[in-house]
């Protein structure tokens, strides 16, 4: 069995680390790639915002997708939660954030684990994931570059 590296994307956002957990986990749907939603238009995308709680798209019609399931809600420095965004909930992997004040505002880190239980399809998916994250992180610091604090 192959074990495959956690996806790891770092990066820094000017605005404050309460900001920056707002805006991810409260504002979602603001900046979150349309292409990467199950509705393609969704209403809202919500964090319930405790541990235990879903990550649900709401689309235009009214229907429910549960993206992933909060682990651990801690804010503002850090957010976990079981990911299965277009796959079954039998193949969702882990997915950390931390946000970390820096002089400038908000150091983002974002790790993605385990794609090794996945068997054959681990690698296919980190790759997968690696493209989709930089494409949702880049609309996300561009949001916050444009937005007001």
């Amino acid at each position: 069995m192959t074990v495959e590296e956690p996806l790891r994307v770092t990066f820094d956002v000017a605005v404050p680390v309460d900001h920056a957990f707002d805006v991810w986990t409260a504002r979602t749907a603001l900046w979150w790639p349309r292409a990467h939603t199950v509705s393609r238009a969704p209403e809202s995308v919500v964090f319930e915002p405790r541990a235990g709680g879903r990550i649900i798209e709401r689309g235009p019609d009214g229907r429910e997708h549960v993206w992933g399931q909060v682990t651990v809600w801690e804010p503002p420095r850090r957010l976990s939660f079981r990911w299965h965004l277009f796959f079954a909930v039998d193949q969702a992997t882990d997915v950390s954030i931390a946000f970390e004040p820096t002089p400038g505002g908000t150091r983002v880190m974002l790790e993605q684990r385990g794609f090794d239980a996945l068997g054959e399809s681990g690698a296919q998916r980190r790759e997968g994931n690696a493209s989709g994250w930089a494409a949702t992180t880049a609309a996300y610091r561009d949001h916050l570059e444009a937005s007001e604090v």
